[in-house]
């Protein structure tokens, strides 16, 4: 395989923005999300809708699932959360660009790459497990 070969499959592998933009600080992505509520879609496909409460406290939801709450912290050029349901931090880098804030995970699945679709300041509904009609 000659050098530029190696190189075009490199370039495949690791996606292009991630590698083109500045990482946010813990600061900067806390001004931009804190108070909202937002869409993710991961593929071109809905992915999941996390709100960014005060004192770096989430709710998430996949889609069509009920929602899990946690917290998220600044490590070197990461935001990681950690949710009640699963002590293991999610680690990703974000970014703002024309399309809104994107993320890259880099934990087990690394690559895997989120985008924001939609924006709210609404509340996420979450109206708790084991609520019968």
């Amino acid at each position: 395989m000659t050098l530029t070969a190696r190189v075009v499959l490199a370039l495949c592998l690791f996606p292009l923005p991630a590698l083109t933009q500045t990482p946010m600080t813990g600061a900067e992505f806390e001004a931009y999300v804190t108070g909202k509520t937002i869409t993710y879609h991961q593929f071109d496909a809905p992915y999941g809708v996390e709100e960014y409460l005060s004192g770096r406290k989430v709710r998430w939801a996949f889609t069509a699932n009920e929602c899990q709450y946690g917290t998220w912290y600044e490590a070197g050029e990461e935001i990681c959360f950690v949710y009640d349901y699963d002590p293991v931090p999610q680690c990703w880098t974000f970014w703002v660009d024309a399309r809104g804030l994107n993320g890259l995970f880099s934990g087990n699945g690394a690559g895997e790459e989120l985008t924001e679709v939609e924006q709210s300041d609404q509340p996420l509904p979450c109206p708790g497990p084991d609520l019968g009609v």
